[in-house]
């Protein structure tokens, strides 16, 4: 039990981070459906500076430039998707799917090349943290805390202060419902859905690096992040766009999801004899279930996936 609350937490962790991000971006009027992709380089960089920092390096510096550098790899990743999206006014969900097939490959031709680099002999795609992983785990009585437990909860509560409690917040909002509105007030659109689609690849690139060092040591890129950009896009829809209910749809996903690494520790499901590939496809398929049968209450910001126009009303 401990073990599956455990992996609960870590994987909830993930998708409160990336669903934020997909509901500030959507709040924005901008639909990010390449958080996938985006998770994929925000683990890219928080693992290659896990793999060059120097040996010896304490905890909270390891911690905190780790942190930092998936953050960046997020931020300048997404703004793939705002240039495209808000100047040139693309199609969103081409675009979000554009990054998604990139992230993953462009991850996994730079591992390559790196390790190729270092050792002829090793043409992998994966990268290894063994020591450096440890400075963001703490032991609590057989627990095994994690830092970005933290890291989601205070995210989680800063997102929810942002939007509701502060102008800035207000204002993206007011770009999702009605831009023209918010425009003939002085709100400069372009600029807040930027500054949304930015927020959003942050928390996204700090969901991918939380991914990868998910109970494992070491990650070859070219399996991507397991379709969790999707998930959290889907705990995001079922959450209705708001971070209290995002929460208890993160908790409840990531449960589901942590079956899988689990389950044999429950006697009653292990004599059960059910193949671990269905305890894998579990979280998935109560996705498509929930969003089956909740999606038409949703209420989605009026003007999400609408490119911003100042000549229309």
């Amino acid at each position: 039990m401990m073990l599956l609350i455990q992996y609960t937490l870590i994987f909830a962790s993930v998708l409160v981070l990336v669903a934020l991000g997909g509901c500030i971006s959507e709040h924005s009027g901008v639909i990010n459906l390449g958080l996938e992709g985006i998770m994929v380089i925000g683990a890219l960089g928080g693992a290659l500076m896990m793999k060059y920092l120097p040996a010896g390096s304490s905890a909270f510096v390891t911690i905190v430039l780790t942190v930092l550098m998936a953050i960046l790899a997020g931020v300048i990743y997404s703004s793939l998707l705002a240039v495209s999206c808000i100047n040139f006014k693309a199609d969103q969900t081409i675009v979000g799917t554009a990054l998604n097939m990139l992230g993953v490959a462009a991850a996994t031709v730079i591992v390559k090349a790196i390790n190729s680099a270092e050792n002829p002999d090793n043409p992998s795609s994966e990268i290894s943290y063994i020591a450096q992983k440890k400075a963001f785990l703490v032991n609590i009585n057989g627990f095994e805390f994690n830092w970005f437990m933290v890291l989601a909860v205070l995210a989680l509560i800063l997102v929810a202060v942002m939007l509701y409690k502060t102008r800035f917040g207000l204002r993206l909002m007011a770009c999702g419902e009605h831009p023209q509105a918010a425009a003939s007030v002085g709100i400069s659109v372009y600029k807040m859905r930027w500054a949304g689609v930015l927020l959003s690849g942050a928390l996204g690139g700090l969901g991918g690096l939380v991914y990868i060092t998910a109970g494992v040591s070491q990650w070859k890129f070219e399996n991507g992040v397991a379709g969790f950009g999707f998930l959290s896009l889907a705990v995001m829809i079922f959450g209705q766009w708001k971070p209290k209910h995002i929460a208890w749809a993160a908790v409840l996903f990531g449960m589901f999801r942590a079956l899988s690494n689990v389950y044999s520790g429950f006697p009653f499901l292990a004599r059960m004899n059910i193949p671990s590939g269905v305890y894998n496809m579990l979280p998935y398929i109560i996705s498509l279930v929930v969003l089956a049968f909740t999606s038409k209450h949703s209420r989605a910001p009026k003007a999400e996936g609408i490119p911003y126009d100042k000549g229309s009303r």
